[in-house]
């Protein structure tokens, strides 16, 4: 860590239970964001800012004008631009140190199999049930920690899957295939455009304890918050001995 770094990291350096060693961690850390959308933009940039080394972004969706009132890592003349590149720009005029990766296109299958090859930890800012298990099923099998949010009208949930541990749920642990996606979309139920914005940060720092080993992570729980009410509300989230994914 050169003289620059010191300053630039030295609010968390100077925490005690952080230090050099939790900072050297997130330089030295390759995470995958899968999503550029409400909950990917505040990811990426507060991983961006935190000090991780190296992001992989990846999402094949163009910024609409409707993104805007939420999705914070796009401006208005971004509009019809990948979402990749856009937030891609963004990190590079706020953090030069951190190398970018892009994936300009629906992650799944062996492409996502070998994404998970070059990075530490998975985020998961997807809007869709076929996503979320995908990426799950992937990062079961690579034994990759997952990072899963989601946020839709006033509510939304943060978890953590750390496939590392054989006694870790996986996200198929919390749901099964009749899951619908018909209730989870923006555009048809609306989201409060801070929503992902709280949700989004919670998964960057669930990111940040799983690489640098600081604090507690939610591995093992379900973190729900209604903002209607101002609400959180912490489930313990125990390993389905049948789920057909972790288990088989």
């Amino acid at each position: 860590m050169n003289d620059q770094q010191l300053l630039r990291y030295s609010r968390h350096i100077m925490m005690p239970d952080f230090d050099v060693a939790g900072q050297q961690a997130l330089l030295s850390a390759k995470v995958l964001i899968v999503g550029m959308g409400g909950l990917g933009c505040p990811v990426a940039l507060y991983l961006a800012a935190a000090g991780v080394g190296e992001l992989w972004l990846a999402d094949f969706d163009e910024v609409e004008l409707s993104n805007l009132q939420r999705q914070i890592g796009h401006e208005q003349a971004d509009v019809g631009r990948p979402k990749v590149i856009s937030v891609a720009e963004r990190i590079a005029a706020m953090n030069s140190d951190v190398r970018v990766e892009t994936i300009n296109e629906h992650l799944d299958g062996q492409l996502l199999d070998d994404a998970l090859k070059h990075v530490d930890v998975v985020v998961d800012a997807s809007d869709n049930f076929a996503t979320r298990f995908e990426i799950n099923r992937a990062c079961v099998a690579a034994k990759k920690p997952l990072v899963s949010g989601a946020a839709i009208r006033s509510e939304g949930q943060v978890a953590v899957f750390d496939n590392r541990a054989k006694t870790s749920p996986c996200y198929r642990c919390l749901y099964d295939d009749n899951a619908q996606d018909s209730q989870l979309s923006c555009s048809e139920s609306g989201v409060l455009a801070p929503l992902v914005g709280v949700i989004g940060a919670m998964q960057a720092m669930e990111a940040i304890k799983v690489i640098s080993g600081f604090g507690q992570t939610l591995s093992g729980q379900l973190m729900i918050f209604d903002a209607k009410v101002m609400e959180w509300r912490k489930l313990s989230l125990p390993k389905n001995k049948h789920c057909p994914v972790c288990t088989s």
